[in-house]
C-alpha cells in the first residue's frame, strides 16, 4: 500500500528512515510537519518531502508525536486526510473515511456536528423551499427510526401519531416531523453508533435511498441525524455546526459546501402550525426564540429531551393549548398529558431565520447538485 509519513524534526530523521525501513508499507513521500530540534538543515529521509497533500498516497501514516502535533492540531490534519478519501493511522489509532455510496438521483445532504443544533430544522427550510419548483423527497436517519425504510406520503394527524406512539413506536421520529413541518414526503430510517468522523455503525439508510429513488422526485434530501453522516455521495452537504474545532468536525467541514453556524449564521423562530387560543403552554427541545409568540404564553418548557424534569412540569400546568415541537417526548408524554387535560395541541416549527440563506441554497442546488 502505497504510503505518506507525517513526520517532524523533534525525531533524529535517520530514526525516521529506520521506522520508514521497518513498517509494513511503500512509502512514497514524506510530509514535514513542523519541529527543529533534532533538524541540521534539510533532512534526508530517502524520499520526496512535500508540505502539503498526501503525494498520491493510498493511506497517511503518522510517525509525529508531541509537541509538534497536539490533540487538536493532529485531529485537525487527521480531518484534511479523510476528506482526501485515505485512512490515516499511527502507533495506536486508525481512523478510515466514511463510505459514501454512489446515488443517481440529484441529491443534498444536511448534516450536524451533534444533537440539538437546528439540523432537523435547516433540513425542513431546504425542503420547503426546493419544494416550490420541484418534488422533493426527504430520507431521514434516526436513533429511533424504523427497521425497514417508512415511506410517509402525507403529513402524519394528532391521531395517528398518538395511536403510533400507543403501539409501542417512536412517534416523534425526525422522519414524522418533517413530513409535518415541511408538507413533503418523507422516509424514515435508523441507524446505531457514530463515528468520529460520522459513519453510523449500521443503518438502512441505503434501502432508504433506493426507496427515495424509486419515486422518480427531482431532488432528494438526506437528513443526518446528531454527528453521524447519511453514508450516501450526495451532490452537496450543508453543514449544521455548534463548534467547527473539536474532534473531527474539521473534516465535516471540509466536505460541506455551506458551513452553518447556530447563533452565528443562522437563528430558530417557534412557528405554530395552527391558530393559537387561550392559556398556551409551550413545549420544545431547544433554544427556539417564543418571545414573539401571540398568544397568552402561561409556561416554556426547553425540556423535550428530559423526560425525567418534564413529569414535575407538567403535574403544575394549567393550559388550554399546548404548543409542541414533534420531538423526544413529544407525543408519549406531553400530548398524552394534554389530551387527559382535555387541552388542545397544536404542533410546531422551527422557522430557520438567515438574511440571504435561501439564495445560497438555491445558487448550491443549482451548481453542484442540478450541474
Amino acid at each position: 500500500m502505497r504510503a505518506i509519513a507525517i513526520v517532524d524534526g523533534e525525531h533524529y530523521p535517520e530514526v525516521v528512515r529506520a521506522a520508514l525501513d521497518e513498517l509494513p508499507y511503500e512509502f512514497v513521500a514524506v510530509r514535514l510537519v513542523g519541529g527543529t530540534e533534532k533538524l541540521r538543515g534539510v533532512p534526508d529521509y530517502g524520499l520526496p518531502i512535500v508540505d502539503e497533500g498526501t503525494g498520491g498516497a493510498d493511506i497517511a501514516v503518522d510517525l509525529s508525536d508531541e509537541p509538534v502535533l497536539g490533540p487538536k492540531r493532529r485531529f485537525e490534519l487527521a480531518s484534511e486526510i479523510l476528506a482526501a478519501g485515505i485512512p490515516y493511522v499511527g502507533a495506536d489509532f486508525r481512523f478510515d473515511p466514511p463510505t459514501f455510496h454512489p446515488f443517481a438521483p440529484p441529491s443534498i445532504a444536511v448534516i450536524g456536528t451533534g444533537k440539538r443544533v437546528g439540523k432537523t430544522a435547516v433540513t425542513a427550510h431546504v425542503a420547503r423551499l426546493l419544494a416550490r419548483e420541484r418534488s422533493v423527497v426527504v430520507v431521514a436517519m434516526g436513533r429511533g427510526g424504523p427497521a425497514e425504510p417508512e415511506l410517509v406520503q402525507t403529513p402524519p394527524t394528532l391521531d395517528e401519531l398518538v395511536d403510533r406512539s400507543r403501539s409501542g413506536r417512536h412517534a416523534a421520529s425526525d422522519h414524522l416531523e418533517t413530513a409535518v413541518v415541511a408538507e413533503v414526503p418523507t422516509i424514515g430510517c435508523r441507524r446505531a453508533g457514530g463515528g468520529l468522523a460520522g459513519a453510523p455503525f449500521t443503518s438502512n439508510v441505503l434501502e432508504g435511498a433506493r426507496l427515495a429513488e424509486s419515486l422518480d422526485p427531482d431532488i432528494v434530501v438526506f437528513d443526518g441525524s446528531g454527528a453521524a453522516i447519511p453514508p450516501i455521495d450526495v451532490g452537496a452537504r450543508i453543514l449544521v455546526a455548534h463548534d467547527l474545532d473539536s474532534g473531527l468536525n474539521p473534516y465535516r467541514a471540509r466536505i460541506s459546501d455551506v458551513v452553518l453556524r447556530v447563533g452565528e449564521d443562522f437563528s430558530l423562530r417557534l412557528r405554530p402550525l395552527e391558530q393559537l387560543a387561550g392559556r398556551v403552554a409551550v413545549f420544545t427541545a431547544g433554544a427556539a426564540d417564543t418571545a414573539h409568540l401571540d398568544a397568552d404564553v402561561v409556561h416554556v418548557s426547553r425540556n423535550l429531551a428530559r423526560r425525567d424534569l418534564l413529569s414535575d412540569e407538567l403535574s403544575g400546568i394549567e393550559a388550554d393549548t399546548y404548543l409542541v415541537e414533534l420531538k423526544a417526548a413529544a407525543v408519549d408524554v406531553v400530548v398524552e398529558h394534554a389530551l387527559e387535560q382535555g387541552a388542545r395541541v397544536v404542533f410546531a416549527a422551527d422557522d430557520v431565520v438567515a438574511e440571504g440563506l435561501d439564495e445560497r441554497i438555491l445558487a448550491l442546488v443549482r451548481e453542484e447538485v442540478l450541474a
